[in-house]
């Protein structure tokens, strides 16, 4: 079932001027990394530097992805049927919606992106169970007030009701002097008691020296960046309810297979990622 044709419609309307396919893109260097084929020749030499200097950031975005999976399905059993996901990249299977509809089926979900060739693809991400719903949205987590008054949203979510807020991978291109404190804060503002945050987040804790190189390319390619240490992301959690483990490494995150287990464990070091779910009081 496809609910919104005009969003996945919209896509026609993309061209390649709007495309940008000559500067990288965190969401297709993202796509890259997960071993996706919807990445171009800028995107791809961007990445080939990230990994020449931080070679683990390959295991960030697969564990990271894992996580999302993890959480998601955490937050369905809990009973969240609602989810607006920020940042939303390139549909890599399976997306946000298929994880929490195959908890339970009348799940929505509203995917938000500020890269146009999301859009082009935004056909798997509206392909959602007959019993839910899906959409899209073309904007970023620095419009907050657009995202929450767009006509997707508010003919997909109410409002009033639980909403899981999932921001991986995307907090950390937003620089404190864009106020991400602010920005998160007005989007948890305008949802109610039982909603969700959802986080990951890169952090230099572990290898600073690696992850500061990789925050250079970013900013040499246009992306701006900043990773930030546990205590500061735990500083995006503060007034929620944080869920058992806390804020942890994302494979460390209620992982699918215990330690010592046949599947190889990265390293901290590797992974770089702080990860929590918290609920709203």
């Amino acid at each position: 079932m496809r609910d919104n044709q005009p969003a996945a419609g919209a896509a026609s309307e993309v061209t390649l001027e709007d495309l940008r396919l000559d500067r990288p893109h965190s969401a297709r260097m993202y796509d890259h990394f997960l071993g996706g084929k919807t990445n171009y020749e800028a995107d791809r030499e961007a990445a080939a530097r990230a990994v020449t200097v931080y070679p683990g950031i390959v295991v960030l975005a697969r564990e990271n992805r894992a996580f999302m999976h993890r959480a998601t399905r955490m937050l369905a059993e809990h009973g969240i049927r609602q989810f607006l996901d920020i940042g939303t990249g390139i549909p890599t299977r399976p997306n946000l919606h298929e994880v929490a509809q195959g908890v339970g089926p009348e799940s929505r979900v509203v995917y938000v992106d500020n890269d146009p060739l999301v859009l082009v693809h935004a056909q798997a991400l509206l392909d959602s169970s007959p019993e839910g719903r899906t959409a899209y949205i073309r904007a970023d987590a620095n419009q907050p007030e657009q995202i929450l008054s767009a006509p997707e949203l508010t003919a997909t979510l109410d409002l009033s009701r639980p909403v899981a807020l999932s921001l991986n991978a995307i907090v950390h291109f937003l620089p404190d002097e864009r106020d991400p404190h602010g920005l998160i804060g007005r989007l948890l503002d305008a949802l109610p008691s039982g909603s969700a945050l959802q986080m990951s987040h890169a952090t230099p804790d572990f290898d600073p020296e690696a992850t500061a190189r990789a925050v250079e390319i970013y900013r040499a390619s246009g992306t701006p960046a900043q990773v930030r240490t546990k205590q500061e992301v735990e500083r995006f959690f503060a007034g929620l309810d944080l869920v058992e483990p806390g804020i942890e490494v994302a494979h460390r995150w209620r992982p699918d297979t215990p330690e010592g287990s046949a599947r190889e464990t990265p390293t901290d070091a590797e992974v770089s990622l702080w990860v929590g779910v918290a609920f709203k009081p």
